[in-house]
């Protein structure tokens, strides 16, 4: 599904981001897709709401978020 992502789908990270303390299957939502759509500016929030991160991520560091 790589490149098939929209704006507000939840995905899930494909690789750790120990900067950020994220660990691979961290949720987020996209929060914006530049007009390649290679690139995605994903938000992820803490259960309180608090913003963890706002990071620009390549295709290959998210999938979709499959809830099981």
């Amino acid at each position: 599904m790589m490149g098939m992502f929209e704006e507000l789908d939840v995905v899930t990270l494909t690789r750790d981001i120990p900067e950020y303390g994220l660990s691979k299957g961290s949720r987020g939502a996209i929060v914006y897709c530049y007009a390649d759509k290679q690139a995605f500016e994903v938000e992820f929030v803490a259960e309180s709401g608090e913003t963890l991160a706002l990071l620009t991520l390549g295709a290959g560091d998210i999938q979709a978020y499959c809830p099981q």
